[in-house]
């Protein structure tokens, strides 16, 4: 990820490509007065967003993806894409295919009305008349990111789920692909233009000062960010220094754990094939990269893995300069710490590669404070060794908070997944038995999401229909006259909402 606390900025934003880090684009930095009026303007239309139907904003969010899927549209993005991520044309298409149904997905979240869980109840002898909705915390600032750059960029699930729940929009560009990023918003601009949605409802801004100016203003009310531990904890501090405080809703890396149990060790080469597969995939650049594997001692698994490891071609690039290098850097370091390499793949000789690379530690070097336990960005994991079920139980207890966590299970019958289970709900958001953390689902019941370090709210999804819970907040109305009331909690209904009146479900109607 882009390294989002130095001291400034250059007055331009140059597109590289990964593969040989020739420039291929350059943009000015959005100055100031622009960045400013981007604010005022995302500020003055927060009412009118706000308050527009949620089928209304549905058709907004349909229009842009149908916008991305024009073929000769999806053709230019991909292309546009792949020269300043080198992530390639069919990962990217499967990615601006994934967008847009994120998009729709959000739209008919927004539609289908339950997430303002709408509440009223009706004045008797034992208490007052009172009605409950949620409402939208007015704009939003995003920050997309690298590994990402159309699901997470500018159009991503952050951008889509804001819009949905009512907030207008400013995007802070990601300096790793300058090009996508001002093709996407002048899609998503016109496409909201031609929609009557209001102006202001939606800005792309770029820079590393207009980042910091976004935290700031006193026009944001939230913020929505995707990267670094570094670069969430620095704009985290960022808000909570403000006269007036606002949630940062930061998804950041962090090391996603897995578990072999002792009965899963009778498949350890598929299980081995596929943690190779899943830690290296998109050059390990995905926030749920598995980077930490436990295995029962004596189960030579690091050997299983190395195998699956060497048969593999060399990786994808890194996204940018700054990620190879910090992964090369994050190797030594493991080392230094007393990790041992098992196996190195190397990566393209050319461009921003780093070498994949498998690792392996005694278990009494995983204790808390170890860089054992940190994240490497990239295609790097480290397997330890247990001897039984009571010292991997210990040693988890030191975890960091994590995004999710895998158990590779021997099947229904084993009798350590129930127990595993129980130990690594408390650490993560997401909990996968006999599969892969990479690939996360837009659907209503995901959670992308974990305790600190991996989120700055562990109660917040970024993925899911959850994920428009970050941009509303509760409130009561009590005694207020049914005019005055807005529309989710007036008495005809008028947006058609499921609501629960008087402690019954009421299913809407579109």
């Amino acid at each position: 990820m882009a390294d989002i606390t130095r001291a400034s900025t250059p007055t331009v934003e140059r597109g590289r490509d990964p593969r040989t880090g020739h420039v291929t684009c350059t943009f000015a930095v959005t100055p100031r007065e622009r960045v400013d009026e981007a604010l005022g303007a995302a500020s003055a239309a927060a009412r009118a967003v706000g308050s527009t139907r949620p089928t209304t904003r549905a058709r907004w969010l349909h229009g842009i993806a149908d916008a991305l899927e024009e073929p000769d549209t999806a053709d230019d993005l991909v292309a546009v894409a792949d020269r300043e991520t080198a992530l390639g044309p069919a990962r990217l298409a499967a990615e601006l295919a994934r967008t847009a149904g994120q998009l729709r997905f959000y739209a008919d979240v927004a539609s289908e009305g339950s997430y303002l869980g709408v509440t009223i109840d009706r004045a008797t002898a034992a208490g007052p008349d009172l009605a409950r909705t949620r409402i939208p915390l007015g704009p939003v600032a995003v920050f997309g990111a690298s590994n990402f750059p159309l699901a997470f960029g500018v159009l991503g699930n952050d951008t889509a789920s804001a819009l949905a729940a009512g907030c207008p929009v400013v995007v802070k560009g990601h300096p790793a692909h300058p090009a996508l990023s001002a093709r996407l918003a002048q899609l998503a601009t016109r496409v909201l233009e031609r929609a009557g949605a209001p102006a202001g409802a939606f800005a792309l801004v770029t820079g590393f000062d207009s980042g910091t100016v976004l935290v700031r203003s006193p026009h944001i009310s939230a913020v929505a960010f995707t990267g670094s531990q570094k670069g969430g904890q620095h704009l985290w501090r960022l808000a909570n220094e403000r006269d007036v405080v606002i949630p940062v809703f930061a998804e950041m890396g962090t090391v996603n754990p897995v578990v072999l149990t002792p009965a899963g060790a009778a498949r350890k080469a598929e299980v081995a094939a596929g943690f190779v597969d899943s830690f290296t995939g998109g050059a390990g650049q995905f926030c749920t990269k598995p980077g930490l594997l436990f295995a029962p001692s004596g189960s030579e698994f690091a050997a299983d893995a190395a195998r699956a490891l060497g048969s593999c071609a060399p990786r994808a690039w890194c996204l940018t300069e700054q990620i190879a290098a910090s992964a090369a850097t994050g190797v030594t370091e493991l080392v230094e710490a007393g990790a041992t390499v098992v196996s190195q793949v190397a990566g393209p000789a050319h461009g921003w590669s780093v070498a994949s690379t498998l690792l392996a530690a005694p278990i009494g070097a995983v204790r808390p404070g170890s860089r054992l336990l940190d994240e490497c960005f990239g295609p790097v994991a480290l397997v330890v060794e247990y001897d039984d079920m009571p010292e991997l139980l210990t040693v988890m207890t030191g975890l960091q908070g994590a995004l999710a966590a895998c158990v590779m299970s021997g099947g229904e019958r084993d009798p350590d997944v129930g127990p595993l289970l129980e130990a690594v709900t408390p650490l993560v958001g997401r909990v996968v038995v006999d599969g892969w953390p990479t690939g996360v689902a837009t659907a209503w019941g995901q959670q992308h999401g974990g305790p600190w370090p991996a989120t700055t709210v562990p109660a917040s999804t970024s993925i899911g229909a959850a994920a428009l819970d970050r941009f509303t907040r509760p409130v009561t109305y009590q005694g207020a006259p049914d005019a005055a009331l807005p529309p989710p909690v007036q008495s005809g209904n008028p947006w058609s909402l499921p609501r629960r009146v008087d402690g019954v479900v009421e299913a809407g109607g579109r």
